[in-house]
């Protein structure tokens, strides 16, 4: 049975493979029966020549044979496609002009969402490449916010709706407990990236790591391409696996790809390591998708490497929740069976190892996907990707719109063509297939193009997304799903524009396409279709249009930010000293030589270093207290602030509104001072004079610096202007200012340095001085302000471009839409215009009758797509800024946009229907 079911598709395929080979068989075959035929009409009597000829009546035509024996073979069918392609490829040869304005549409629309679909499958949709990733799980948890028995988070921890929040870290003792537990997931791994600082080959440099489990690279089924992984014997005891795994990217760009980089001992925070292996190209860790760790080493060397702000370990301590944790679903088990054991496991660990103070709930586990790693991705661009799908989307909708158009117009044309093949005897579907044919021809010139441009979008993005002082290895894959998508949209863009015309061609009728006057009776009735499309056109292009202004506006709103400190020739530039070597007082020591050297560099005019630099989204905050105030904790008494040097004020040319600033008199042993902004001041002391009055911190900073603020009165010394914080979209936020001299430690520092030279001269000697202080510790994310107040917008930037383009694409759309259907309108009523002016209308008269015709086409258009755009804008509230989605400055200029391009697209034929001679409208009459 299965032979016989398999013998006519092996038939089809020997014959569609072994064309010429069948072609002759068939002609032996029929030459072999036409000789026997003659043969036995010799034999019964015939001349030779008799014999022949009633032989080859007998037999009838040959190619009638040859055509049924190729249907009977399944090849007929194809045989009609190939001619098919083969008359479209003639008809698109000869009307030149068409093919390229439709093809060059059909390009830079399929190519824009071959970009954008390319990015968006980087970003959302790409998977770690690590064998059946599909299988992994990420360990997270939810509590109520406010009275989770978890108190000490460091790492995601996110708000959600019902009053709950979620985090995706747990204490080392947690997950060692959790492991032991285990039996419903594979073994479960743990891991935690961080930033460190390096020292290869002498070179000091700033890199990024991941401490892992010693069965990482086993449960995640990795193998080096060099050396060998990190085993459980190096994660046996904290401190003893000095080794380390480097990513593909640093083998290549600092050892050039040599076998003898295993063995080499590398510093990391100043710690040596031995390199023991070197990762496949294309992995990532466990983190993301996007960008590789240089370095992985045993999670054991964390209080070597990365110790406490006490020189402790996190490995011991239940209290501090740090690390992820991954594992794999086994055969047969559910996420909901196993989520349901850990959440039990996980309550009974909490109860077991942190003291549990009454109210507090206990955390509820919650079981995730983990083939994209964290996914952080998700929540900065899942909206924006959101919005360029839907407009590229726009965007190919709207050149099949316009192709659409085009092809409608020559369909009628042609109509005189499709008589002359009915009344040939050809089918209506036979019509339409051939006209289908040559959409999907025209779809695929398209589509190639397409490709070609995606290809060079996916390799311009990631260049859009670096900055002046990070190395960037962003890249976007472009893959066979890629390609796949390319190749799905051509072929739906090839059905979707050509559908319509190839309905129309099969409605024609035989006989009126033969009349030689039919058309000019009920062409004015039939340009409707054409006309909605236009209107269709100028709906989505208004739409598209009001998008990019809006997006444009909030560009331009946010680059008019008044930041309230100086920004020119003002460089930026982080330290890090490792906390092992540099603990609580030694680091203030170093800041302190630090600031001296630079100051003393030539060129530089004032230095200050800074917890955080403004407009980098790095925020510090903790609890301020007047005094007489008391702590409540279900009260929001938090506030930011930002631990400076003494000379911060005057670096960035803050004025100072009241009181003084930080000054020499401000020393470690001095009484605590700090200085407040004019927003805290009428916040917290309205209609007082804040000068002089007290106030204390809870000792705790909020964001992960570990620091210890001083626990005594604080004396407000002054009251500083406002000025931006975290970013340009917040307004100044009440902040207070403490100097960095008197706090216990401080750890990491942005260095302000205001230069009367370019920022950039001055760089190579701020090396020198750091170097001269301790050669292993890098100056790193250096900067100009102006760079990162560049970089805060970047994204909006990108995003403002990429709208822009869609919005110039959908306008040059709607031009030639507009010139195409007018143009045609304007042939098909030669007649008519014609016998207008043989009856003493004016030139003007035709001119504004066209041009009329045209603007009440656009003016629908434009209405549908303001109403469309003000309901859509709706949707992106979030990511304007400094207007509202009817925004009326946007609304208005797109709707103007689009009706001076509609008049000056249809100028063109409304001149040559006014230029019309009527003796030569009515020759043909």
């Amino acid at each position: 049975m299965m032979v016989r079911l398999l013998a006519a598709p092996r038939s089809w395929l020997r014959a569609m493979v072994r064309r010429g080979r069948l072609e002759k068989e068939m002609e032996l075959e029929l030459a072999e029966h036409l000789e026997c035929l003659t043969a036995d009409l010799m034999r019964a009597g015939y001349s030779t020549r008799e014999a022949r000829r009633r032989a080859r009546i007998a037999l009838g035509s040959t190619v009638v044979h040859k055509d049924q024996m190729r249907t009977s073979l399944g090849l007929r069918f194809w045989d009609e496609i190939s001619a098919d392609l083969q008359y479209a490829v003639r008809r698109l040869r000869r009307s030149v002009g068409f093919t390229v304005v439709a093809a060059v549409s059909l390009a830079l629309a399929i190519g824009a969402n071959t970009t954008i679909f390319s990015l968006a499958k980087q970003l959302l949709y790409e998977r770690l490449a690590v064998p059946q990733s599909a299988d992994l799980r990420l360990l997270a948890w939810t509590g109520t916010r406010g009275h989770i028995a978890v108190h000490h988070i460091h790492g995601d921890y996110d708000s959600i709706p019902g009053g709950r929040v979620a985090s995706n870290v747990f204490s080392y003792p947690v997950y060692m407990e959790l492991r032991s537990q285990n039996r419903l997931l594979q073994d479960l791994f743990a891991f935690k990236t961080a930033s460190m600082n390096a020292t290869i080959l002498g070179n000091a440099q700033p890199v990024q790591t991941e401490m892992v489990s010693g069965n990482y690279y086993s449960v995640l089924g990795i193998k080096p391409i060099l050396g060998r992984p990190i085993e459980p014997a190096d994660d046996a005891s904290p401190g003893q696996g000095a080794v380390t795994v480097i990513s593909y990217g640093l083998w290549e760009r600092q050892f050039g790809r040599s076998p003898a980089v295993l063995g080499q001992i590398v510093k990391v925070n100043n710690i040596p390591l031995t390199v023991i292996g070197v990762n496949p190209e294309g992995f990532t860790g466990a983190k993301n998708v996007q960008q590789s760790p240089e370095f992985f080493l045993p999670i054991s060397m964390q209080p070597v490497v990365s110790p406490r702000a006490d020189g402790g370990s996190w490995l011991a301590n239940p209290k501090q929740w740090w690390v992820n944790i991954m594992g794999r679903v086994r055969p047969g088990v559910s996420d909901s069976s196993a989520q349901a054991a850990l959440d039990t496991q996980l309550a009974a660990i909490v109860r077991g190892m942190m003291p549990v103070k009454p109210g507090e709930d206990l955390p509820r586990m919650d079981l995730r996907d983990g083939s994209r790693g964290l996914f952080e991705q998700q929540k900065t661009f899942a909206q924006p990707m959101t919005v360029l799908l839907i407009m590229v989307s726009l965007v190919l909708l709207l050149a099949c719109a316009n192709v659409a158009n085009l092809m409608l117009a020559r369909g009628t044309q042609r109509q005189r063509e499709m008589s002359v093949r009915m009344a040939l005897g050809a089918g209506r579907a036979r019509i339409a297939r051939q006209m289908l044919v040559e959409s999907l021809l025209l779809a695929a010139l398209g589509g190639a193009g397409g490709l070609l441009l995606g290809f060079m979008g996916s390799n311009l993005i990631p260049k859009l997304t670096e900055n002046a002082w990070e190395r960037a290895e962003f890249h976007i894959h472009f893959d066979w799903g890629v390609f796949a998508f390319t190749a799905g949209i051509t072929l739906l863009t090839g059905l979707l524009f050509g559908l319509a015309p190839a309905l129309a061609a099969a409605r024609s009728s035989a006989s009126s396409g033969l009349k030689e006057t039919s058309l000019t009776v009920t062409r004015r009735r039939k340009g409707w279709g054409g006309k909605s499309l236009v209107g269709f056109q100028i709906a989505l292009s208004t739409l598209l249009v009001i998008g990019a202004g809006l997006f444009l506006r909030t560009l331009s709103s946010l680059n008019a930010v008044h930041v309230g400190f100086r920004t020119d020739h003002l460089l930026l530039a982080e330290i890090n000293p490792p906390e092992k070597y540099y603990p609580a007082g030694k680091d203030i020591a170093l800041h302190q030589e630090l600031e001296q050297r630079f100051a003393a560099v030539p060129g530089v005019d004032s230095v200050a270093p800074a917890w955080g630099a403004y407009i980098s989204d790095d925020i510090s905050s903790t609890d301020f207290l007047p005094e007489g105030e008391a702590y409540d904790p279900n009260k929001k008494q938090g506030e930011d602030y930002n631990v400076v040097g003494n000379r911060f004020f005057q670096a960035l040319d803050i004025p100072i509104l009241a009181g003084r600033a930080f000054g020499s008199e401000d020393t470690q042993n001095s009484p605590k001072v700090g200085i407040i902004n004019a927003t805290l001041a009428r916040s917290r002391f309205p209609n007082q004079d804040p000068i002089g009055k007290r106030f204390a911190v809870n000792g705790h900073d909020s964001d992960g610096h570990g620091g210890k603020v001083a626990q005594e009165w604080i004396r407000i010394v002054g009251v500083c202007a406002d000025t931006r914080y975290a970013n340009l979209r917040d307004d100044p936020p009440p902040q207070f200012f403490l100097p960095f001299i008197q706090q216990t430690e401080v750890g990491g520092m942005v260095y302000e340095i205001h230069t009367r030279l370019s920022p950039e001269a001055i760089v190579p000697a701020l090396r020198r001085v750091v170097q001269q202080v301790d050669p292993d510790l890098p100056l790193i994310n250096v900067r100009t302000q102006d760079q990162q107040i560049a970089a805060a917008t970047q994204s909006e930037r990108i995003f403002a471009a990429m709208t822009s383009s869609f919005g110039v694409l959908a306008l040059a759309l709607a031009a030639v839409g507009i010139y195409g259907v007018m143009a045609y309108s304007v042939v098909n009523r030669t007649n008519e215009i014609g016998i207008r002016l043989a009856l003493g209308a004016q030139p003007r008269q035709v001119l504004r009758m066209i041009l009329r015709e045209a603007t009440w086409i656009s003016l629908a258009g434009i209405a549908v797509g303001i109403s469309a755009a003000m309901v859509l804008a709706q949707l992106v509230k979030s990511m304007l800024y400094g207007l509202q989605p009817a925004d009326p400055v946007s609304l208005i200029s797109g709707a103007a946009l689009l009706i001076a391009v509609a008049l000056a697209a249809s100028w063109l034929p409304a001149r040559r229907a006014a230029s019309v001679q009527p003796v030569e409208a009515l020759r043909h009459e």
